[in-house]
Formats: structure tokens, sequence, C-alpha cells
């Protein structure tokens, strides 16, 4: 989806830390809506189950449901589609996995959840454990401030992972019924418990979805990140930022007739 959607410029900021620039391409948002559209749906629900309620209920029905689940206001619709795309960036651009989708397990529409936007896990090549520690920000502009804050809850809790966020993780992954799902759900638990993995095994990625150009506000915020974790900051500028929001959310609740 990404590489029709937008081009990506990477450069690095020193040994430990790299900066994306996101641009959308001239068509790119047209070419990849559709794609988007279903994999916001994902976020909110497995899609079988969307499928299966239209099967039993029609679309109007299936459409009701997933409205439910959806957020209403702008302010909810603009900081959760941030979290979705940096979820979806972080899996398309390295080798993390964001293997829970959260928004699944949200207590009420417009309630926010505790603990990390999104974690990554990876592996290194001794099978070791890798975690990537993100925060999305999104609005129709993102200054300096704004990025500041998200600077200062990655760094908290000695720049790990928070805990809830870890067990959140975990959990979800034992209720699988994929066996290697569990057996790594088996071994973030196991991290919980012996806080076995290092500075240098983990990640903060900072992602900023925004009206404006944001590269020169999260380059100097890049600077000044500290040089124990590996650091992926990314800045995706869409024009129209609060429209693209609107529109990807009234058409993710209108499933259709197709």
């Amino acid at each position: 989806m990404f590489d029709d959607w937008c081009d990506i410029d990477e450069t690095a900021r020193g040994e430990r830390k790299k900066l994306c620039g996101l641009t959308e391409k001239a068509g790119g948002r047209a070419a990849i809506k559709d794609e988007l559209i279903e994999r916001v749906r994902s976020h909110y629900d497995k899609l079988e189950q969307i499928a299966d309620d239209v099967e039993r209920l029609g679309f109007p029905g299936a459409s009701a449901i997933l409205r439910e689940r959806l957020p209403r206001t702008a302010r909810e619709r603009s900081g959760e589609l941030g979290e979705i795309i940096a979820s979806e960036f972080i899996e398309h651009h390295t080798g993390f996995r964001i293997p829970v989708r959260r928004l699944r397990y949200k207590d009420g529409r417009e309630m926010a959840l505790r603990g990390d936007d999104y974690v990554g896990i990876d592996e290194d090549d001794e099978q070791r454990l890798l975690f990537l520690k993100g925060e999305a920000k999104s609005g129709r502009t993102v200054p300096q401030g704004v990025v500041a804050d998200a600077r200062e809850r990655l760094s908290e809790n000695d720049g790990r992972p928070t805990t809830i966020s870890l067990l959140f993780v975990a959990d979800r992954l034992l209720e699988s019924d994929d066996e290697n799902d569990k057996a790594l759900g088996r071994r973030i638990r196991d991290e919980v418990a012996l806080r076995a993995v290092p500075p240098q095994r983990i990640t903060h990625g900072l992602f900023a979805l925004s009206g404006n150009n944001t590269d020169a506000v999260l380059e100097a915020d890049l600077e000044e990140a500290d040089g124990a974790h590996n650091h992926l900051s990314a800045g995706f500028h869409v024009e129209g930022h609060q429209a693209f929001i609107a529109e990807i959310y009234e058409e993710a609740g209108n499933l259709g007739d197709d």
C-alpha cells in the first residue's frame, strides 16, 4: 500500500537514528483508498467476522455493528487513524510485527486505551526478542510541543514498553489458536518478569500524521534523543488532513452492497 501511496525518504541521523519523510504521490491516495479503508476496518474487527455479519444480517446490519466500534469525534478519529497508519507503516518499513490490533479491545467508542500506542516485536540473529515502543501523533499541525510530549512518553519507564502494554499483547497472543503466537506470548510474559531486554534491543518509534510538513521538528527532536536506544521517526504529510480522516471513517463504516 505505501509503495503506491507515497514516496518514502529515509536518512540516517547517526548510528542509531533514522528519519523518514513520507509524501503522497500524485494520484497515490486514490490508488490505495479501498485498501486503506479495508485496513482501517481490520483494526476494529476481524475481517472474517465482518463478512459473517454481512452473511447473517445483510450490509445494513453489518454496518450498524461496525459503526458501533468506530469513533465519532474528529479528535478521536484523528488520533486513532494516526495510530493505525503508524502501525501499518512500521510493519511495511521495518522487520517489526505489530501482533495485536489493540483498537479491537476498546471499552467504549470514545474511551482512550492506556499504555503505548503500538508495540512491535522482532528477533535478532540470535533469536533474542527485540521491542519497538511507539507513539503516534495526528493533527492538522503537529508542532514541537506535541512531538516533545511524544518523546517524553517514549522515555518513560526507562525507555521500555510499559508493563501494561506488554502484558496486554502477551495475553492476546496466549488466547490465539496459533501455537507460535502462544509461544511468543509466553516469552513476552517472561520478559515482563525478568526485564531482560537491554536498551540497545529497544527501538523508539515516533510517527506524525499531519497537514503540515514535520521534517524539521522531527529532525530537531531526533538530534536530542538518547543514544542508548534505536530510534525511527517518521512524518507523513497529507493535504487536507481533517477532510481526509472524515472521508476514510465515513466510508469505513459504510460496507455498501458489493
